[in-house]
């Protein structure tokens, strides 16, 4: 067995209101492919910035080479020999290729000047191992994303770098550049260099990966071997969930639904280069249907894609039989599909504003009047959804950012149902709130849906996916890989699906 080459023992981080990290230990070893998986919020982006640096442990240890170490930052881990290529490219667009290759550590003349011919000669050599055959000279900005990353893998194996850590580095590539990344990793490998691969795409982990680390809500809960994890036990324990030998289910993709009459939402082929691929459901009225899959299999982007926030390639759109055109967030919302959307603080409610400001919002258009906004109408929607939404506050003059989590996220529910949906599109609805507001959420839920609303339900919590559907859509890697209906509306089918299809 190779020689530890990075270790973490016992390492927690705490963020105000949350455990971010509890006791994880974790090692590297010399001329591994180690993969550290998880759900949301599992902990992984803060066990990455702690190796390298970002954050500081509350408790634990972090230990390079064999000694102890506590860098102050990326720069000193990278220097270090600790590269990282993060999933959003974090180079400079608008300077050559070249130039960001050898950004900080550019090649110099006699004079101390840099050397343009031999930096550009330099860089078309060694981006040629990458598949990149592009002028060196361009702006990085004009090269497809896929190239970008591949720039920024070449960057962070250049500085002799003993670990490199790859966090989602296939998400923007295309299948040849895949197989480009993985010649990379296989070289790596054989100069011992130590990678920590991170991602969703249990075909890819079970390709390259000799182990694995799984965390869950900040927690280790299994390292080992991954050519000795059942692909069902590892999605076992990326959701917390017990599964048993059983492996029947009967819903694939490609199955039509059995419901009858005109749903009240259909989406039909939804292709979005990179993100989804012929996505296709419906919703019949007064139904929940669930987005079911791992991180990453397209869950969000549907979600956006139905409420024209994220640009089709191809695909359709209707409400109630009626296609939308041009789907746009504005026409989305005019035909009766309302989005809440995964971040309520950075892409939902106003936290400066009041409870009655962020309920109005969304209707300021319908109540006004040549102009001028009918107050007594606003307050009497305001004061109506308070009381059914049984938000705890001072009053609708109170400031949201003042209110609990759970309130906060009635708030913006609130301002949803004021536009008079159609369709609900809810993305994480519960997350970051306590049990007893989590209920409340799910009770109302519920309700919306007897009352003959269709609703369309995210959740990372399988639990809370299951309990709270009639039937769940499985996604993996934007594509629909299953539909249970019924029974088969289980968790232990749920994860069935996830595990078969990444088969």
């Amino acid at each position: 067995m190779s020689e530890p080459l990075l270790e973490v023992t016992g390492v927690s981080k705490q963020f105000p209101g949350v455990r971010a990290l509890d006791d994880v230990s974790f090692t590297l070893r010399t001329g591994e492919v180690h993969a550290l998986v998880g759900e949301n919020g599992a902990g992984k982006s803060t066990l990455i910035k702690v190796l390298t640096g970002v954050y500081r442990p509350d408790a634990g240890e972090v230990r390079y080479l064999g000694a102890p170490v506590s860098f102050g930052g990326p720069l000193d881990a990278q220097a270090a020999g600790i590269s990282t290529i993060y999933q959003e490219v974090n180079l400079v667009p608008l300077m050559s290729v070249a130039r960001n290759l050898f950004l900080g550590r550019e090649p110099r003349n006699r004079l101390g000047l840099v050397d343009i011919g031999r930096m550009n000669r330099e860089a078309a050599e060694i981006l040629a191992g990458y598949g990149i055959t592009s002028d060196v000279r361009r702006p990085l900005g004009l090269m497809p994303l896929g190239a970008q990353q591949m720039v920024a893998l070449a960057r962070a194996v250049m500085v002799d770098a003993k670990v490199v850590v790859m966090d989602e580095p296939t998400s923007s590539l295309e299948p040849r550049e895949v197989e480009t990344l993985f010649g990379v990793i296989h070289r790596l490998h054989e100069r011992g260099v130590g990678i920590i691969y991170v991602s969703h795409r249990l075909d890819e982990l079970y390709r390259i990966c000799d182990r694995v680390t799984i965390l869950r809500d900040g927690r280790l809960v299994h390292a080992g071997a991954l050519a000795g994890l059942e692909r069902v036990q590892l999605v076992s324990h990326m959701l917390g969930r017990p599964v048993s030998a059983e492996r029947s289910f009967t819903s694939f993709a490609g199955e039509h639904d059995a419901a009858t009459g005109t749903p009240v939402l259909k989406a039909t082929g939804l292709n979005s280069r990179h993100r989804l691929a012929g996505v296709t459901f419906e919703v019949q009225p007064g139904e929940v249907v669930g987005l079911g899959g791992l991180l990453g299999a397209g869950r969000s982007e549907t979600i956006k894609a139905v409420a024209g926030a994220l640009p089709l390639d191809s695909g359709r759109v209707e409400v109630e039989g009626r296609p939308l055109r041009r789907p746009t967030p504005v026409s989305a919302l005019r035909a009766g599909i309302a989005v809440q959307p995964e971040d309520r603080k950075a892409e939902g409610i106003a936290l400066g504003l009041s409870v009655r400001e962020n309920i109005a919002l969304a209707v300021l258009p319908r109540l006004s009047r040549g102009g001028v906004v009918s107050e007594r109408r606003i307050d009497a929607i305001v004061q109506t959804f308070m009381t059914r939404l049984r938000i705890k506050a001072s009053g609708p003059d109170q400031r949201v950012g003042d209110l609990s989590g759970g309130n906060q996220q009635k708030v913006l529910l609130a301002r949803l149902l004021a536009t008079e949906p159609k369709v609900l599109l809810l993305d994480e609805p519960t997350r970051g709130i306590d049990v007893g507001a989590k209920a409340e959420v799910q009770a109302l839920i519920d309700e919306l849906a007897a009352e003959g609303l269709g609703v369309v339900l995210v959740s990372s919590d399988a639990e809370e996916l299951i309990e709270g559907s009639d039937r769940v859509v499985v996604l993996r890697d934007g594509a629909v890989v299953g539909m249970l209906r019924g029974d088969e509306v289980t968790t232990e089918h749920l994860m069935n699906v996830i595990a078969t299809a990444a088969s």
